[in-house]
């Protein structure tokens, strides 16, 4: 109980309050200014700049400049997953497995549409030279591994009418598919933002579900 009061007081100080406000400050910039130049063009100097912070502070916090990518990164996987189960926490139950899929990918469109800045990050350290480096991969394959299961997950769900070995053999065979075309979706958007990741996606869905069916079918037959 002590221990409590020490703690609430400690955070009640002034110093921790701005403390707290500066590495939220610097990792919003940097989030910013890494999906926009890159994470080999966002320099210290350039944070400190944008953020009127002294560099020292992004040290203190942070203690690197991979630290800090680390940070921005692990905030926006848990942000971005978290969005992402908040938006399909009620599927449809009844309906087709086209259905289905194409509601698992409209509320994914939409999460994807509200976190542009994560992925965008994503996607220019996956294409980097840094994306060689050991604390970088590792943070590249969390998020990718965090997608494949939730993109298994989907796929599942929509063939839920199918015995459940064969349901799981047709999200395992389409999980790779399914990721490389929600990848594929919004680096053509960044590309042409006219582009409409939604309709993208129900396009997506429908061919997805197409060879999930044939995959079905070839295992019933077996």
């Amino acid at each position: 109980m002590l221990r409590d009061v020490e703690e609430d007081a400690d955070a009640a100080r002034p110093g921790n309050r701005r403390g707290r406000r500066s590495r939220r400050e610097i990792l919003e910039v940097a989030s910013r200014l890494m999906a926009e130049r890159g994470y080999a063009a966002t320099s210290l100097s350039v944070l400190s700049a944008e953020t009127g912070l002294p560099k020292s502070a992004i040290y203190h916090h942070f203690r690197s400049k991979a630290g800090l990518l680390t940070a921005v990164m692990e905030e926006g996987l848990h942000d971005f997953f978290a969005a992402m189960r908040a938006a399909q926490a009620q599927p449809p139950e009844g309906g087709s497995p086209r259905e289905r899929m194409t509601w698992f990918l409209e509320r994914t469109s939409e999460v994807f549409m509200a976190r542009q800045e994560f992925l965008r990050l994503h996607m220019i350290l996956i294409l980097s030279a840094e994306a060689h480096e050991a604390e970088v991969a590792d943070t590249i394959t969390k998020v990718r591994t965090e997608g494949r299961v939730l993109m298994n997950h989907m796929i599942r769900s929509a063939f839920q009418d199918e015995d459940p070995a064969i349901a799981a053999a047709v999200a395992d065979e389409l999980e790779y598919l399914g990721i490389a075309g929600f990848d594929g979706g919004f680096i053509a958007m960044q590309a042409d933002p006219e582009r409409d990741l939604l309709e993208a996606n129900r396009r997506l869905a429908e061919a997805m579900v197409s060879l999930g069916e044939a995959t079905a079918a070839r295992l019933r037959s077996q």
